[in-house]
Formats: structure tokens, sequence, C-alpha cells
């Protein structure tokens, strides 16, 4: 798990990650958040259901995958608000018809 090596800036934004509410700083990513908590993955892999991390941390690689607002992101490219809401994506999507 990651750790901030300051406090938390006095215009700290709250989102929430899997319900629970997280404090987040602005301007940085969803991925960040997400690599601060307990459980250190963001999806797990549609065939395995292996827990991935994010790795490249600039949108490439696609392993830092979650539902963001409800819309599958990649969360190192999404900056972070106040009441974001953030969910692990578990194994494969559902397509909605």
């Amino acid at each position: 798990m990651f750790k901030k090596i300051h406090d938390p800036s006095p215009n700290s934004v709250t989102v929430h990650v899997d319900g629970m509410p997280v404090c987040a700083e602005p301007g940085e990513n969803a991925a960040t958040v997400l690599l601060r908590q307990a459980e250190l993955w963001v999806r797990t892999t549609p065939v395995s259901e292996k827990r991935r991390a994010p790795y490249c941390m600039m949108g490439v690689c696609f392993d830092c995958l979650a539902l963001v607002d409800g819309a599958l992101v990649q969360t190192c490219l999404a900056p972070v608000r106040d009441g974001m809401t953030i969910e692990r994506q578990l194994g494969r999507r559902s397509v909605a018809s």
C-alpha cells in the first residue's frame, strides 16, 4: 500500500471507492487514490479473475480500468473531483442492451 508523504491539503476532496469515502487531493488521478487503498488492485481479469493494478500510469496498458461515475475508464487518466465514485471492475464487463 502506498501512503502520502504529507498531510492532505486543506482543499482536499472526497471520492468514494467501492462505497467508502476516501480523501483525495485536487490534481491527482483516480489510480493514485486506488493505489493508497488497503487492497492494492483495480480490476480483475475477464477469464481467470486475477487481480490487476495500475502499471504504466500514462494510459498505455489499460491495467487500471475501473468504473468511474458509471463509465469504464483508465483511472490513470481520470482526475479526481469531489463526489466522484470509483468502483473496481470485477471480471468480464457486462454489456447493456
